[in-house]
């Protein structure tokens, strides 16, 4: 199934979304990446649900529409939903520091850092990717008392925008951990307080019995040097492979189906189906840019290396913004300037555009190096946007 029955109801152009998935065809047809499981919906209707491609160059496992994929850093989003929460819920506040929480993530400058600053990546750590070299990824308390022994603050907080691939979200979940009232495991936490509410069957830290068969293993294809060890999984991916893990910043599995649902809960304020989540107040705050013109440092490198001008970060309480201007940008050059979401590294996304009442969630297999990321996501939210009549 590609276009629904429901597109022309929703206000999408059929011709325009056909459009799309002619794109997308010649994409996997050129070899640019593997496969895509793409949703997008609109006033909450479901217009196209495309399935296209393999989950390996190979093309020996074909998507089906409950292919399970790796997304990566979208994994960090469920631990920032799930904070946003627990401010609403009293556990902690945004202005919190994080050493008033973790004692042990004490000296100057770090311990000046607060919950938001977290959140937007304002933090003042630099931007790692690993702790210690060759560590297993997957035990929480292992990885936060590496960092809080080895990682120590380069500026003050709130001066300088690096985005934190790992670091940032470990501590996070950390913090939910400790500040459980039900003194929950993260894995717990996340299962009782978001998947299950939300219906996200298919989504979990680990690859579940249920889900094995239908798991696309992520071909990195070079473009994503670091090893991701397990303690239980053998390999320099094996995280991506166990049934369980902690880590709670790239270690998530899911479908376009299970995003979906996510993604139109914030689209909803804050609810889904009597489950609520967040307040739409929250909601309001998180999309916003709190981050001013800062440029986001891994990604002004991007932007250098490839020959363009490097964009503001625009980032939220834990989610991406679009911003103001025309600039290259993962959500695409038409959505509106409140639109908000997340992406993992080379290979997944999904947005809200809050005016356009849009929604979008794109699986993809066979990763893309960064800027080529940008450009193909760029190009894809363009056309999709270009399709709401």
């Amino acid at each position: 199934m590609a276009i629904t029955k429901g597109a022309a109801a929703a206000g999408m152009s059929e011709e325009r979304l056909a459009r799309l998935e002619e794109v997308v065809r010649a994409d996997l047809e050129s070899g640019l990446y593997h496969g895509a499981s793409i949703q997008v919906a609109r006033h909450g209707e479901l217009a196209l649900d495309l399935v296209a491609g393999h989950a390996d160059e190979g093309k020996t496992q074909r998507l089906e529409s409950d292919t399970v994929f790796t997304i990566f850093s979208v994994t960090k989003t469920f631990i920032n939903i799930l904070a946003l929460r627990a401010v609403e819920l009293g556990q902690f506040a945004l202005t919190t520091p994080m050493v008033e929480i973790i004692p042990e993530f004490s000296g100057a400058p770090r311990e000046r850092a607060t919950i938001f600053h977290f959140l937007t990546h304002t933090a003042g750590l630099p931007g790692v990717w690993e702790v210690r070299t060759g560590m297993p990824m997957d035990r929480l308390g292992d990885i936060v008392a590496a960092v809080c022994e080895n990682l120590h603050g380069v500026v003050e907080p709130g001066s300088r925008c690096d985005y934190s691939p790992m670091v940032n979200h470990a501590l996070l979940g950390e913090v939910l951990r400790r500040t459980d009232p039900k003194k929950r495991t993260i894995n717990e936490i996340l299962d009782e307080d978001l998947f299950q509410p939300l219906a996200m069957s298919d989504t979990a830290l680990g690859i579940k019995p249920h889900m094995r068969e239908r798991h696309a293993f992520p071909d990195l294809r070079g473009n994503l040097a670091v090893r991701h060890t397990s303690s239980t999984t053998p390999g320099d991916q094996g995280l991506f492979a166990s049934e369980s893990n902690e880590a709670t910043w790239v270690g998530a599995a899911s479908t376009t189906r299970d995003l979906m649902r996510l993604a139109e809960m914030l689209r909803n304020g804050g609810s889904l189906d009597g489950a609520r989540i967040l307040s739409p107040r929250m909601i309001q705050m998180a999309r916003q840019n709190w981050t001013g013109e800062l440029p986001n440092e891994i990604y002004r490198a991007v932007a250098l290396r490839h020959g363009y001008t490097p964009p503001p970060a625009n980032l939220g309480l834990g989610f991406t913004v679009r911003g103001h201007g025309v600039v290259r940008h993962i959500f695409g050059t038409m959505t509106s300037p409140e639109t908000f979401g997340n992406f993992g590294f080379g290979s997944s996304i999904y947005w809200v555009d809050p005016d356009l009442d849009l929604t979008f969630v794109a699986l993809t297999t066979g990763l893309l190096g960064q800027a080529a990321n940008i450009d193909r996501f760029q190009r894809l939210a363009d056309l999709v946007v270009g399709a709401a009549v």
